[in-house]
C-alpha cells in the first residue's frame, strides 16, 4: 500500500505517519522496483494501535517501549494512569477556584487577586500544578522560522550587494554584464525560495498541523 491509502485507512495524516516512522514506531518496507515505502496490513494495525494510545494521551516514549516489547500495554498504562490522576487533581483544584470566583459575581476591579494567588502558591508548594495559558505562545512558534529565514535573506542580499558593489567600483575587472546579472540572480532566486518556504511554514503553524503528532 502507498502512504495515501494508509492515510485513508487509518485516519492519520501523512505528516504523522512519517513522524512515527522517524520515531521508529513503524517500519514499512521498500518497493524493490521504485524504492517507495510499501505498507502492509501489519503497519496499518500498528498505526491504529498508536492512534488509539495517542488519543488516550500516552507519551511517545511509552508507546516506543510497547512497540519494542520491553514493556506491556499494562505497564505503560499504569504509569500513564499516575500522570492522569495527578492531572485530574490539578484540574479539580483549578475548577474549584474558578467556581469560587464565578459564585462571587464581582467585577474584575473588585477581585482580590493577591489572596487567591497566595492560595495558588500554597497549593503549588504542596504539589499542585497550575498552568499559565499556553506558555508556548503562538508568537514563539512563529519566531524561529521567521528568524532563520531573515538570516538567510540578509546573507543572500549581502551577496547581491557585494556583486553590485564590485561591478560599480571595478567595472574593468568584472566579467560581462550579462554574467554579472546571472551571478546576482542566483541569491535572488534563493531569497524567493526562502520566502516561499517561510510562507508554507507559517501556513502550517496557522492551521495547527505542527501539533498533529501530539494529538494523534
Amino acid at each position: 500500500m502507498k502512504i495515501n491509502e494508509v492515510e485513508a485507512l487509518c485516519g492519520i495524516t501523512k505528516k504523522n505517519i512519517r513522524f512515527y516512522e522517524e520515531k521508529g514506531l513503524v517500519s514499512p518496507g521498500r518497493n524493490s522496483e521504485n524504492g517507495y515505502r510499501d505498507y502492509g496490513e501489519a503497519e496499518v494495525a500498528v498505526l491504529r494501535r498508536i492512534k488509539l494510545l495517542r488519543k488516550l494521551g500516552v507519551p511517545i516514549e511509552e508507546i516506543r517501549r510497547m512497540c519494542e516489547g520491553t514493556q506491556t500495554v499494562a505497564d505503560g498504562l499504569r504509569r500513564h494512569l499516575v500522570t492522569l490522576e495527578r492531572e485530574r487533581r490539578n484540574l479539580e483544584e483549578a475548577l474549584r477556584l474558578c467556581e469560587m470566583l464565578r459564585d462571587r459575581e464581582i467585577p474584575l476591579a473588585e477581585l482580590d487577586a493577591e489572596s487567591i494567588l497566595q492560595e495558588i502558591e500554597a497549593l503549588e508548594r504542596s504539589g499542585t500544578a497550575f498552568h499559565d495559558q499556553r506558555k508556548r505562545d503562538v508568537r514563539t512558534r512563529y519566531a524561529e522560522p521567521i528568524a532563520i529565514a531573515a538570516g538567510f535573506v540578509v546573507l543572500m542580499a549581502a551577496m547581491i550587494g557585494l556583486v553590485v558593489w564590485g561591478a560599480l567600483t571595478e567595472p574593468e575587472n568584472m566579467p560581462p554584464a550579462l554574467l554579472v546579472a546571472a551571478i546576482a540572480a542566483v541569491p535572488g532566486l534563493i531569497i524567493v525560495g526562502i520566502l516561499y518556504a517561510l510562507m508554507l511554514r507559517i501556513r502550517e503553524i496557522g492551521k495547527g498541523e505542527i501539533e498533529d503528532a501530539k494529538r494523534y
